[in-house]
């Protein structure tokens, strides 16, 4: 540097005095300006940005050949490699005092070579490192005359949606460029809904066995849409491994970013051919005057250097940029008056030092003349904002053939168009009707995933639910039918976005069944289906390995058993409405009620008296005989008359719920099940049924606690029906256990044969089955509630398959486990108030009796035993109590009335016929009127009375 600048004067002085001899033309002649390049000349941008770069200076001052300076390009090869660059960046500085540096061209390469522009103050202008993480607003001196990598995520997000896509596996090379953008893109996918599935990583110094061993692995685990990010030595590797792998076939779809979009066309052949059917995005190029004109001297320049660059004679975005960098810097300079020599040293003089580097005085000034220069350039409009090129609009295409066929355009104000010149719609879309058809790898127009793999249960039985039938013998692909999958074609009606799946049946070679539902959602987890559609139950055990929508039907485990004959028919049915136990103790306390009754009218009233067993007689017809009210005799004794009316209340409710009851079991024909519980098929070691490949088995198992010895299998309704006839006896079942959508086709057509008994074992209901974490499952559950909700959409559905004609309801009313016949529960209140009535009535009246005779008995008889007294008492109580208002002038009864404290036997019919002969000895003879209650004398009845004098007592 210090033996250039005595040159530079020397060259001064030369110039002033050759302009003094009269050279006049000479002082038109051009300052220099040493500006410096760093390229990898061996990769293909490399190759391709050296010839626009020297195309571009050329043109530039072809056009402006007045300009008083001149750009001066010195390339040097970074070699692919990051300190190779920072070297060369940092020799075009000391050594050649170059005022600013194009590239680097990579953006690990740059990271370093920017911070040398920043101590040395010399702008870095890159047309290619378009990592994100490279910020020109953090590093004042960096100038990206590109777009950012980041402006093309929001378009990639609008096709995944567009297409519908809920998984995707990002592909990216392992270096600033690949790593910096998927950050940005986890982002957006996650706003759409879009689960990325797997990140596949790949080195840049990958072999092609390292790369075949993860495309090895993405292919076993079923992945199907992928993302490539990565550059074009990287990427035409990996997707010619990709073909050999036979995963650029149909099924699969393949996206790549712009860095790679960019880049096809300096491709060979054969790696263009391994790519058909790869859709990509990439900056839009308007087509100009100036373009035209530049891509005709391109195609004539083109044979001359065509094998050194190998290029095609399409134009390359990289280059264009690169181009349009050589003008914008041009037009800066020459604005900015630059000159040779505005480096000032460093103070230290060290030059081995980074921190040694001369400063640009004018870099500050040069950079915002930079940034404020616009014009119109062949990549279209140039002009930086925050330091950077501003993004515009992007091209979709699709790679054909060898070459890309523009299928749309993608802008932020409008979404996706099919001409960007149309701008009759305003509003924004991501519908992919906004796209030109394509074609997707294996030269299919089937969108991939061209269908999404959905495993169907194979039914013998029960197919209103899921129903194949097949064409022929050799037909690979039934025709599925069925509730469920016409429930499932509703809820994609109101999809968000189009869903295309193909029904694999989970059968064997025999077109039977090939496992048990366990299995077949299992089989999510293998990747071999990615969904399961049918009647599945939603488990606890299952949601381990799968996640389940929301239920689109009703559930719940529950026990069928035959019924008995109709009991209307029966000879016994007017015992039916109350239970045994009820019969056996109002019949007890009919017996205990007469008996009290009979023990408190004993005494006083003669109606309760006479021969020992017309007094039996009496006793059972008295309370039976209150059923009807049909009691002829009265009661005289308060504490009768309070046990009747208790008793009387209780048998007139008795009698009313016996009448409701019988009413009932007459008119509303009742279901009697021969079971009434699992604890008795238990008990008795019964077999159990239970629907094949079904969770009930184990439910049954675990749950209910029945050995497996017990269990048999079924499929149809025919069989469910032949085991419940035939019974555990014949080689049958005593019950069937099942979900309740089964059980309400088996009883539509069973339903005076077999009723539904026992608890309810709830489960969660019918749902669809997907992956873990899979995208499909809210967008499914949302959908469903829109049919179910939807009563006319799925009445239908269920009129369709005659699932509807039958109302579990009704058939839950019509199960009786006796629960007609009235039990001992509905009456223990009034039987306990009628029994302590009785008891302290009964008590009450023995005490008195005792109290009243038992000391009589003790002072006659005080040497005779408790035993002898009490015999005597019960000869005592035998008779009238004469005491009783009842006897006092009976006229059909003549009784002595005797002191309370004389203790005398009862008189003979001939000591009250001498007693009524002598009454006029001075006796007060005392007879009741039993019309009117009212005292008269003896003599006015005469002897009729003694026509009611009892034999004995």
């Amino acid at each position: 540097m210090t033996n250039q600048k005595p040159l530079s004067k020397f060259l001064s002085f030369l110039l002033l005095s050759l302009s003094l001899c009269g050279y006049e033309p000479l002082m038109m002649a051009n300052e220099l300006i040493p500006v410096g390049v760093v390229l990898d000349l061996k990769s293909p941008v490399g190759r391709v940005a050296e010839r626009y770069l020297s195309m571009a200076l050329s043109d530039y001052y072809a056009v402006n050949h007045n300009y008083s300076t001149r750009l001066s390009l010195l390339t040097k090869d970074s070699g692919n490699d990051v300190i190779a660059a920072a070297s060369a960046a940092l020799d075009l500085m000391k050594k050649e005092e170059v005022q600013a540096i194009i590239g680097p061209q990579r953006s690990a390469q740059a990271r370093f070579v920017i911070e040398l522009g920043r101590k040395a103050q010399v702008p870095i202008i890159s047309f290619s490192a378009t990592s994100p993480s490279l910020s020109p607003s953090q590093n004042k001196f960096f100038l990206r005359t590109a777009q950012d990598d980041s402006a093309q995520v929001k378009a990639i997000a609008d096709i995944v949606k567009a297409f519908g896509w809920p998984e995707i596996v990002l592909i990216y090379e392992d270096t600033e460029y690949g790593n910096s953008l998927i950050p940005h893109l986890m982002e957006a996918l996650q706003v759409i809904d879009t689960r990325v599935l797997y990140r596949c990583v790949i080195p840049p110094s990958s072999n092609s066995t390292e790369i075949i061993k993860e495309l090895k692995k993405l292919k076993a685990n079923h992945a199907r849409i992928f993302l490539v990010h990565m550059t074009a030595s990287l990427g035409s590797k990996l997707f010619a491994l990709a073909k050999n792998a036979e995963m650029m076939s149909d099924g699969y779809a393949w996206m790549v970013t712009d860095g790679l979009s960019s880049l096809l066309d300096p491709m060979s052949s054969k790696v263009m051919d391994s790519m058909q059917g790869v859709l990509g995005i990439r900056p839009y190029l308007s087509l100009s005057k100036h373009l035209e004109d530049f891509e005709r001297k391109w195609k004539r320049n083109l044979t001359s250097i065509q094998a050194k660059i190998r290029s095609t004679t399409s134009l390359n975005l990289f280059g264009l940029w690169a181009y349009d960098t050589i003008w914008a810097l041009a037009m800066a300079v020459e604005k900015a008056g630059m000159h040779s020599s505005f480096f000032k040293q460093n103070v230290s003089g060290c030059n081995a030092d980074l921190a040694a580097l001369d400063i640009f005085e004018n870099g500050t000034r040069l950079r915002n003349t930079i940034v404020n220069t616009t014009f119109e350039g062949l990549s279209g409009n140039f002009g930086l904002v925050n330091g950077q090129l501003e993004p515009s609009a992007f091209e979709v295409f699709n790679v054909i053939g060898k070459t890309e066929i523009n299928i749309g355009y993608w802008t932020p104000q409008r979404g996706f168009s099919k001409d960007l010149k149309d701008t009759s719609e305003k509003a924004y879309s991501t519908s992919k009707d906004k796209l030109k058809p394509l074609i997707w790898p294996g030269y299919t127009i089937h969108q991939p995933p061209s269908r999404l793999r959905i495993g169907v249960p194979v039914k013998n039985g029960f197919k209103q639910f899921v129903k194949l039938e097949w064409k022929s013998s050799t037909d690979d692909s039934p025709n599925v039918s069925g509730f469920s999958i016409d429930v499932f074609n509703a809820v994609l009606d109101s999809f968000p976005f189009p869903l295309h799946y193909e029904f694999i049946p989970y059968m064997n070679k025999q077109r039977q069944s090939n496992g048990t539902y366990d299995q077949l959602l299992y089989e999510i987890k293998t990747k071999k289906y990615d969904a399961v559609i049918g009647d599945t139950t939603i488990i606890a055990n299952r949601s381990t390995y799968v996640d389940f929508t929301l239920p689109y039907t009703e559930s719940g485990v529950q026990m069928v058993v035959s019924v008995k004959h109709d009991e209307r028919k029966s000879l016994w049915i007017f015992l039916k409405p109350l239970s045994l136990k009820l019969w056996l103790t109002t019949g007890a306390v009919f017996i205990v009620i007469g008996l009290v009754i009979w023990v408190l009218e004993h005494r006083v009233n003669t109606e309760f008296r006479g021969p020992l067993e017309q007094q039996l007689g009496l006793i059972f017809w008295f309370s039976f005989s209150t059923l009807a009210f049909a009691h002829r005799e009265k009661v005289v004794n308060n504490w009768s008359r309070f046990v009747l009316v208790i008793w009387i209340f209780l048998v007139l409710i008795l009698t009313q719920s016996y009448t409701a009851s019988l009413t009932s079991i007459l008119t509303v024909q009742r279901l009697q099940p021969t079971f009434v519980d699992v604890k008795e098929v238990k008990e008795n070691g019964y077999f159990v049924g239970y629907q094949k490949n079904s969770f009930v088995k184990e439910f049954l198992k675990e749950q209910l606690d029945i050995p497996e010895s017990m269990l048999k299998p079924y499929d149809t309704i025919e069989e469910y029906h032949e085991a419940l006839s035939n019974g555990t006896r014949n080689g049958g079942v005593a019950a069937i256990f099942d979900e309740i959508p089964y059980l309400k086709i088996f009883l539509a057509k069973y339903s005076s044969k077999y009723t539904t008994i026992g608890p309810l074992y709830h489960t969660d209901g019918f749902g669809f089955a997907f992956p873990q974490g899979s995208r499909f499952v809210p967008h499914m559950s949302r959908a469903i509630l829109n049919v179910t909700q939807n009563r006319s959409k799925i009445q239908a559905i269920e009129n369709k398959y005659d699932l509807s004609q039958f109302n579990y309801e009704d058939q839950n009313t019509r199960i009786s486990l006796d629960s007609h016949s009235l039990d001992v529960d509905s009456f223990k209140g009034l039987f306990l108030i009628a029994g302590i009535a009785s008891v302290v009535s009964f008590l009450v009246y023995m005490f008195k009796l005792f109290y009243s005779h038992w000391p009589v008995l003790s002072e006659e008889n005080p040497v005779d035993s408790c035993w002898s007294k009490l015999v005597k008492m019960a000869k005592h109580f035998d008779q009238k109590d004469l005491s009783s208002h009842t006897f006092k002038g009976e006229e059909s009864r003549v009784y002595v009335v005797a002191s309370p404290e004389v203790f005398e036997p009862s008189p003979g019919i001939d000591d009250m016929q001498n007693h009524t002969r002598n009454s006029t000895e001075g006796s007060d003879d005392v007879v009741i009127d039993d019309d009117n209650d009212s005292l008269s004398s003896s003599s006015r009845h005469g002897d009729a009375s003694m026509q009611d004098v009892p034999n004995s007592s």
